[in-house]
């Protein structure tokens, strides 16, 4: 596993300031309860979590279940989701802590000015792709435009706890107890769409937990928009 050189966590909201955006940027860790190395990342989370121009989701990854502790918040699709990164980047592995900015940059663990400086070049990026997500009882209403063709697209659709904690006993983490920002949960593929013609379509989403709507080149290419409810 990847090792972190230590980070002031305390500075990391005066280090990057908010910017207009067309679409929040998208900031993906791939993480593990099982990771020692992934503590500070996760605590990074927490400041990520906290903005209105950034959406945060916390994936976590079941391939260090082995070394002694069981994630129970891994999902095996997840670790399927990074190596599809890791296969269109040309990378041979996938590790943690791994950051994926907007489905396209990679940072290893928790790097506050790396991570600022991404954030706002990605937030100053135009995107063909209009996206706007509205609750309409136990369901969403989708609606999207795009300026270019850029299909073909994949509209997915995510919900996530704010904040969930782990006691954890076994393992690298052994003794500590950790909370976790923003954990993902029921990521599915809602349908493609040709980003030719417009697209308006409803989407189940019963109960109160916050969810995103991405539209994404692929299903690991480019995010081109993002929409969050929370």
């Amino acid at each position: 596993m990847h090792r972190l050189i230590p980070v002031a966590f305390a500075a990391f909201a005066s280090l990057i300031s908010p910017a207009a955006a067309q679409s929040p940027v998208v900031v993906e860790l791939f993480t593990s309860q099982g990771c020692s190395s992934c503590p500070p990342a996760d605590k990074l989370m927490h400041e990520l979590a906290k903005r209105d121009d950034v959406i945060a989701l916390a994936l976590h990854v079941d391939y260090w279940d082995y070394i002694g502790w069981k994630d129970e918040f891994a999902d095996p699709a997840y670790a399927k989701r990074q190596r599809g990164y890791a296969v269109e980047a040309g990378r041979r592995s996938v590790y943690t802590p791994q950051m994926i900015i907007n489905g396209q940059t990679d940072i290893v663990g928790a790097r506050p000015m790396e991570l600022s400086r991404l954030i706002m070049e990605y937030a100053e990026k135009s995107t063909p792709v209009s996206l706007e997500v509205t609750r309409d009882g136990e369901s969403v209403q989708i609606v999207a435009q795009s300026s270019a063709s850029n299909g073909p697209l994949v509209v997915q659709m995510l919900r996530y706890t704010p904040e969930r904690t782990a006691r954890i006993t076994r393992g690298e983490n052994a003794g500590h107890t950790i909370s976790y920002a923003n954990v993902t949960e029921d990521w599915k593929i809602l349908q493609e769409w040709d980003g030719i013609t417009d697209l308006s379509i409803k989407a189940d989403a019963p109960g109160e937990k916050p969810l995103v709507v991405m539209v994404q080149k692929g299903l690991s290419g480019p995010i081109l928009a993002a929409a969050q409810l929370r």
